[in-house]
């Protein structure tokens, strides 16, 4: 039996085979695309931060990921801050503001905040909109149908508390500015 098996891989192996029809040439791997806020290039975040993550952000356009959606419950719109590229600390920030309306300047709107320390299991919110205050919002059309630059500027008068564990993070003020795109439900 095993050297029947034997002869017939030798059978096998003695087969002429075809060639193998030569690698097609790779393409050339895409460029990466630039990160933007917003494609007009004047999107931006500056912030402080105190407390258990100390930073001074001043992130602008270039390199800086950022999105804005509406929601329906608490009616307002929601915007996230991140950085493309690795800087220490790695953050992301979620602005959450009540009652913004498309196309409609505010004044004094709540926020809740949400710091996250990404690649750690560090997070922070204010879970609530009474802690942060946005002073002056503007917005202006982007061109597509519901979509807006939002433009901010606020503070937070008490921390965002560790969502598990202990600590604080203040961010004692921010201002940016990003889009947000409105759907048809929340407008």
């Amino acid at each position: 039996m095993f050297v029947a098996a034997c002869a017939a891989m030798t059978s096998i192996a003695a087969t002429p085979t075809t060639p193998a029809a030569p690698a097609a040439a790779a393409a050339p791997p895409p460029k990466p695309t630039a990160v933007v806020c917003l494609p007009s290039g004047d999107g931006y975040l500056r912030a402080k931060l105190g407390g258990s993550v100390n930073a001074r952000i001043d992130w602008g356009n270039s390199g800086t990921r950022c999105e804005g959606e509406s929601r329906e419950q608490p009616p307002g719109v929601r915007l996230s801050f991140q950085r493309a590229a690795s800087s220490a600390p790695d953050l992301l920030l979620v602005f959450g503001l009540t009652g913004v309306k498309p196309g409609e300047s505010a004044r004094e709107v709540g926020v809740n905040l949400t710091v996250i320390v990404q690649g750690t299991s560090r997070i922070f919110g204010t879970l609530g909109d009474s802690r942060c205050t946005v002073d002056s919002l503007t917005q202006r059309p982007l061109g597509a149908a519901g979509a807006f630059r939002v433009e901010a500027r606020g503070f937070c008068t008490q921390p965002a508390h560790a969502v598990r564990g202990k600590g604080d993070v203040l961010v004692s003020t921010f201002e940016f500015a990003g889009p947000v795109y409105f759907t048809t439900e929340t407008t």
